[in-house]
């Protein structure tokens, strides 16, 4: 699907077909859209095949006029009570005619400034579009992982009134987003600063500021990442000693209660021999009396041992 849209009267509007200059919005093209991209816009193949990978890390490359940025864009999906955050490709095609977003899915972030969410901006300055669509980008990275934080925190309270499993489930699908998130926004650090040396794109005195801002939020997004993982971690190793701890306290008392128990089988055993040697074997109460002094003097040595 491809979307076409321009600034009329100070708003981003969309229309129905071409016009130099637009923005052309792809969400997952087709097979004939994608040749129209080539054959008709003159977009270079190779720039699009790299634009329509999944696995596709964040970089900028150039051919000719044209140059791809492409950057990973957060995602999130919601299932029951679950949050799975996770990265996606967004490729941007500056041309000089042009500007041209690529996304093999919806994006929320595309979204908003179709919907003229985000002030100021205008297409027909495609590197300062670019340069806020990175912007946009980066304060999408801010709110996602001030979320993650959020379900940390609540998720690790439930953990500790009771250890259940999807909870632990959780933290580790939190564990594996932050990870993403961290090498995400370290690709894209190292891009940003490629572009800021200007080789292929040239910047102008509000593009350079622009990108500064830029740069500053993705430290920012990645210090937190990197932050929110080792405290995570760092969680997650706590919680593993609190249920090995819990493990042990439980095989203990287990331990102490069977020996407990097998006292009475001992003393019914001895006496149950038959043996005139054994004391008191003609007493009908003696098996019964030392049965109970064993259990007694057993759980007093345990109980000596803090094995209860």
């Amino acid at each position: 699907m491809i979307k076409y849209h321009k600034m009329e009267n100070g708003r981003l509007t969309e229309i129905k077909n071409y016009e130099a200059g637009c923005w052309m919005r792809c969400i997952a093209p087709n097979e004939e859209e994608i040749n129209y991209l080539m054959n008709t816009i003159g977009i270079d193949a190779d720039l699009l095949r790299s634009s329509l990978d999944e696995e596709e890390t964040t970089h900028i490359d150039s051919d000719g006029e044209n140059t791809l940025i492409i950057i990973d864009s957060p995602v999130v999906d919601k299932t029951g009570t679950n949050f799975t955050y996770y990265t996606n490709p967004l490729s941007i095609i500056l041309t000089p005619e042009n500007i041209i977003t690529i996304a093999l899915k919806e994006n929320s972030i595309m979204d908003e400034f179709a919907e003229g969410v985000i002030r100021s901006s205008n297409p027909d300055n495609h590197t300062r579009f670019a340069l806020q669509i990175i912007l946009r980008n980066a304060s999408k990275y801010l709110q996602y992982l001030t979320q993650i934080n959020r379900i940390t925190e609540r998720v690790e309270e439930k953990l500790k009134q009771t250890m259940q499993n999807e909870d632990l489930i959780q933290l580790l699908e939190i564990e594996k987003s932050l990870v993403y998130f961290s090498s995400s926004l370290k690709s894209i650090n190292g891009m940003l600063r490629k572009l800021s040396r200007g080789k292929h794109i040239i910047l102008g005195e509000c593009e350079q500021d622009l990108l500064e801002d830029v740069i500053i939020e993705i430290n920012q997004a990645s210090e937190m990442s990197e932050i929110y993982l080792n405290i995570l971690s760092n969680s997650m190793e706590a919680f593993s000693s609190l249920i090995s701890n819990n493990l042990n306290v439980s095989m203990k008392y287990l331990a102490s209660i069977t020996l407990i128990l097998s006292m009475p089988t001992i003393v019914s055993g001895i006496y149950g021999m038959n043996n005139p040697g054994i004391p008191f074997m003609s007493s009908n109460w003696a098996p019964f009396i030392f049965i109970f002094l064993s259990m007694f003097i057993t759980w007093i040595v345990l109980r000596h041992k803090k094995m209860f």
